[in-house]
């Protein structure tokens, strides 16, 4: 490139009236086209909420008639009377649909309370959490679709920005935006802004290499970094090691509120508690009743445990009494469904979920025992097999409700499975029994796109006991039966005086059925066999490798004798030996759990791969990092570094050649390089010699003045000599050298 063509040269100046394109197309039809996909991605959060809880049909009319009246408003309406409009909208949506809520919500919620959970929404609150999720949505979604949108038909993108994007960060830091529709959010609002910018000021004043690098960073930003200490907002790029794959335990116990469906996941055969029953129990720790599509959300607030007993199950119970020993911090309280009371430090600090569960306010510290009180129901298949279906409203509203998105053919394989099921019973023991015998346990699955409870059935050949609680939950509300997803660990392991120790790897997910007159009925779908297998491996291994923690002295003390009485036989060692020996390096200890399961050593699949071919990073952080690249040299650009490198280099350095003429050329070039930066540049059609006149009324002298005959006679005449070339090179050198006091230091 020549120093020509690297001139930086003075445009015209912008006039109000001119219009500013990019790619021909108006900056200003840009602005409004990027405000409305950030409006959209708004929009998006609440369809899913819609598509979720119901009323997703009437969202999307709400919607659309939102943005219909805003653009008919844009072109007929004054900002202030669209601002009261606004106003309107938002109060008389809340007013609507409140007054349109059944009775039995409506004993459920009121003004205040939908206030209130409108505002708890800023520190964190999934919207799904909402009791009236449906209600709440409708009731949000005209005002700020329409005021965002009507700013924009009239100009005003950054109002209209703020509006948009303030409703997308709402949902953000909820957590119900996922990581990539924040992403177009965020790169929507600021491509609005830089366009915008761009249609006012043009782009001389480098406008677009600052819209690239903040968009850039925020970027970069919003897929590295959470948005909020202890918020929902959760980075795009996931974390290295071992966080890739979860135990069960910290995907379902661990999980307050909202359980996310993952792929595949490890047991942890370090002991939790110990817990002394007279009854053995699944011990429950949470169950949930909104399902997602990829997940399971728990509804309603929890209130503190206030003394006394809770209500009990409708039918006829027996009262277990369980003490609870932590032998690591808890963050949960396992016990019998259905629990009564508590007693213990911990019990005044105990809340109870709507959904009848108590989970402790605090950390449950190693040794801090506790008392749970349950009411056990009392049942038998006959008893249930009586029961009717005339479910309270309460209960139809929270356990039958499936995503309006549910397919067809989901409830067409319900329907097949419970054809020759005449009673909810029959059909809740139909789908246990059609799960357990036609899935295959697997703790390595590739989590599913799209809905878990349709890819179980019809993609996936194999599963853990959240796909298998889940898809059983699905099938049955798609058949009109009360269901709910639960989560806690199983029996544990028995050591005699009525005690049971529970280890990690007990942690599981099973259903809960509804029948009247009864209350909640545990089913488990996830075969037994094949889930006691891996966790007997999981903790024979961990014992072998003499992990920590894996055993108190009465386990220890069992395994001990266990050992004893299955010490193998001369030719049974043997035997294994020789197996060994095929299978494993004579000087190697044999496969852990690890290797049998496929999990990657130290929970990371990419750590230690000696292969040929490196593992590639995946698409988002490929994206993510070319968003980086461009941003640096965007801002790079803005802060005009490659000009004043280019300039430099040019201007300070000429090499003599063999052709005095191109020499002239060169130093005159480096010569209007340094008298363009220190008074103007050359004007277009203006000669060398006007050009150099002109320049020593301000200050060029005599000397500088004299290049111009020398680069015409080069130019125009007959040539010039070795002597002119040197002359100019030395005006070059000394103008360079005058004007340049930091390489003059250089070249000193």
């Amino acid at each position: 490139m020549s120093i020509e063509s690297a001139r930086r040269r003075s445009g015209p100046t912008d006039s109000e009236t001119e219009t500013h394109t990019i790619a021909g197309i108006p900056a200003n039809l840009l602005a409004m086209a990027a405000t409305l996909v950030l409006v959209g991605t708004f929009l998006s959060v609440l369809y899913d909420i819609t598509d979720i809880v119901g009323r997703r049909d009437q969202f999307v009319l709400v919607a659309g008639g939102a943005l219909a009246l805003a653009t008919i408003a844009g072109l007929t309406l004054r900002p202030r009377v669209a601002l009261v409009l606004s106003v309107v909208l938002l109060g008389g949506g809340f007013a609507a649909y409140f007054l349109s809520l059944p009775s039995s919500q409506l004993a459920l919620l009121s003004p205040e309370r939908l206030a209130s959970d409108s505002l708890a929404l800023l520190s964190g609150l999934s919207a799904l959490r909402l009791l009236s999720a449906d209600v709440w949505a409708l009731a949000v979604t005209p005002a700020p679709a329409f005021l965002a949108w009507y700013l924009a038909i009239r100009g005003r993108i950054a109002p209209a920005v703020v509006v948009a994007g303030g409703g997308l960060g709402l949902f953000v830091l909820t957590s119900d935006a996922n990581g990539p529709l924040t992403l177009v959010g965020v790169g929507a609002g600021m491509a609005a802004i830089g366009f915008d910018s761009i249609d006012r000021f043009g782009r001389n004043g480098g406008q677009l290499d600052v819209l690239t690098a903040v968009l850039a960073a925020m970027v970069v930003l919003s897929a590295t970094v959470t948005v909020l200490p202890g918020a929902g907002g959760s980075p795009i790029l996931p974390a290295g090691g071992v966080a890739e794959q979860p135990t069960v335990e910290a995907s379902l116990v661990s999980a307050s509120d909202r359980i996310s469906i993952v792929g595949s996941i490890s047991l942890s055969p370090e002991v939790r508690f110990e817990v002394e029953s007279s009854s053995p129990s699944y011990w429950q720790t949470a169950s949930f009743d909104r399902y997602t599509g990829t997940g399971w959300v728990r509804t309603g607030d929890a209130e503190p445990y206030s003394g006394g007993r809770l209500t009990g199950p409708e039918g006829p119970t027996r009262l277990v009494r369980q003490e609870v020993t932590p032998a690591t911090p808890l963050d949960a309280m396992p016990g019998a469904w259905r629990p009564v009371a508590i007693s213990g430090e911990i019990a005044d600090e105990t809340l109870v979920t709507q959904q009848g569960n108590v989970r402790p306010a605090r950390t449950i510290q190693t040794g801090e025992e506790f008392v749970v009180t349950s009411s056990v129901p009392q049942y038998t298949p006959a008893s249930l097999r009586r029961t009717g279906t005339d479910y309270p409203d309460d209960i139809r509203e929270r356990y039958l409700a499936l995503p309006d998105s549910t397919s067809d053919r989901v409830r067409e394989r319900a329907a097949e499975i419970t054809a020759d099921a005449e009673t909810p019973y029959d059909k809740a023991v139909a789908v246990e029994n059609w799960l357990e015998e036609n899935k295959e346990y697997s703790l390595q699955v590739s989590r599913p796109d799209g809905d878990i409870a349709e890819s179980f059935l019809f993609e996936m050949d194999a599963g853990y006991c959240t796909y298998y609680a889940s898809t059983m939950v699905v099938l049955l509300r798609s058949e009109g039966v009360p269901a709910r997803f639960v989560t806690g660990y199983t029996t544990g392991e028995p050591v005699g005086n009525d005690t049971y120790v529970v280890r990690g790897l007990d942690s599981h997910a099973w259903v809960e059925v509804y029948f009247e007159d009864t209350g909640w009925v545990r089913f488990d779908p996830t075969p037994a066999g094949p889930r006691q297998e891996a966790e007997s491996s999981s903790l024979t291994d961990a014992r072998d490798e003499g992990q920590e923690g894996v055993d108190t002295n009465e386990t220890a003390a069992v395994a001990a004798a266990e050992n004893e009485t299955e010490t193998p036989t001369p030719t049974e060692t043997e035997n294994e030996t020789q197996q060994e020996t095929n299978t494993t390096p004579a000087s190697g200890p044999g496969p852990g759990i690890a290797e049998r399961l496929g999990t990657p050593v130290g929970g990371n699949a990419s750590a230690g791969n000696d292969g040929p071919v490196p593992q590639l990073p995946s698409r988002e952080t490929l994206f993510v990092g070319l968003v980086a690249i461009v941003g640096a040299v965007a801002g790079v650009r803005r802060t005009n570094i490659p000009t004043q490198l280019r300039w430099a280099t040019l201007a300070f350095y000429q090499r003599r050649t063999d052709s005095p003429r191109d020499d002239v050329f060169r130093a005159y070039d480096r010569l209007e390089l340094v008298l363009e930066r220190e008074y103007r540049p050359r004007r277009p059609g203006e000669t060398v010699r006007h050009y150099l006149d002109a320049l020593s009324r301000v200050g060029v002298d005599e000397r500088t003045r004299q290049v111009a005959t020398i680069y015409e006679r080069a130019r125009y005449g007959h040539g010039v000599t070795r002597a002119d070339a040197d002359e100019v090179m030395a005006v070059a050198d000394r103008t360079v050298r005058s004007r340049l006091p930091i390489v003059r230091r250089w070249s000193d």
